[in-house]
């Protein structure tokens, strides 16, 4: 059995601040036996807008947030998962980057949002995160407190194939850190993520933002532990900061991918579209 953790934020616009609240929930989680801790996307800030972003993200090299964070794996002793924070690229973008360290400090793994929410919403301005971020093109699998675990944030949650991949490639456990909005979050959230813990037959951990923040938005929180039969572990509520923690049994993975072998019957296929057009 591992036990592991969600941490739910309401990350503000200030880095110090949030970095300071992820060390207290940090501790927390490891006061509760906790051997690995997953926190929310955009943890160490939460800007007003792309402005507001520049002035604060800083390059890969020497961030001060990442030698912070390695300072808290190594305090707490847990494989902390920061679940994301902004890099400022070269072209003015930035990276959306979860970053996982083992409990020395060291790096374990990084991974690059892959997929970025650009859309027109109804009766609203046109929404591109594609303008403020820069993609990532890799899946990424690493090894976290004896557990195998799949990388992915927030938007990721619904593309079945990144995870489908994730499971083939051997993950246990999927992370989803987050910070949906409270009308999606609502409508969507636990069904997604239900979703795709039944499909993949892994364990979900959904670390998210929670409440209303600085920057002027509100986000839906309750973060979430989902087993890979589809039920519900523990959930928090939709304000404020908490710990949630959960026991995984990583046997688990392996019984419920065996009731439902989804996995091993899955076949390529080609498609043939008729059309009719002409006649």
């Amino acid at each position: 059995m591992v036990r592991v953790a969600a941490l739910q934020m309401t990350s503000g616009t200030e880095p110090g601040a949030n970095l300071d609240a992820l060390a207290g929930l940090a501790r927390e989680a490891a006061a509760q036996g906790a051997a690995y801790a997953l926190s929310p996307e955009v943890t160490v800030v939460f800007a007003e807008n792309r402005e507001g972003l520049r002035a604060v993200a800083g390059p890969w090299e020497n961030n001060p947030a990442i030698a912070r964070c390695a300072a808290i794996a190594r305090e707490t002793k847990l494989w902390l998962h920061l679940g994301s924070l902004a890099v400022a690229r070269g072209d003015g973008r930035f990276a959306n980057r979860s970053v996982l360290f083992r409990p020395d400090g060291v790096i374990a793994a990084t991974y690059d949002k892959i997929h970025l929410f650009d859309a027109t919403l109804p009766g609203l301005r046109q929404y591109r995160e594609s303008e403020t971020y820069r993609g990532g093109d890799e899946a990424v699998l690493a090894d976290a407190a004896g557990l195998r675990l799949g990388f992915t944030i927030c938007y990721d949650v619904r593309f079945p194939a990144l995870h489908q991949a994730l499971a083939a490639a051997g993950a246990e456990m999927i992370a989803v850190p987050a910070a949906f909005t409270v009308p999606t979050g609502a409508a969507h959230w636990e069904v997604l993520l239900r979703a795709r813990a039944i499909e993949t037959g892994c364990f979900i951990i959904a670390a998210a933002q929670a409440g209303q923040h600085q920057n002027g938005r509100a986000t839906y929180g309750h973060s979430m532990i989902v087993d890979p039969w589809g039920k519900i572990l523990g959930e928090l509520g939709g304000e404020g900061a908490g710990v949630l923690v959960a026991d995984i049994d990583p046997e688990a993975v392996a019984e419920a991918r065996g009731r439902v072998p989804a996995l091993a019957n899955s076949r390529s296929f080609s498609l043939s579209v008729n059309d009719t057009s002409a006649s």
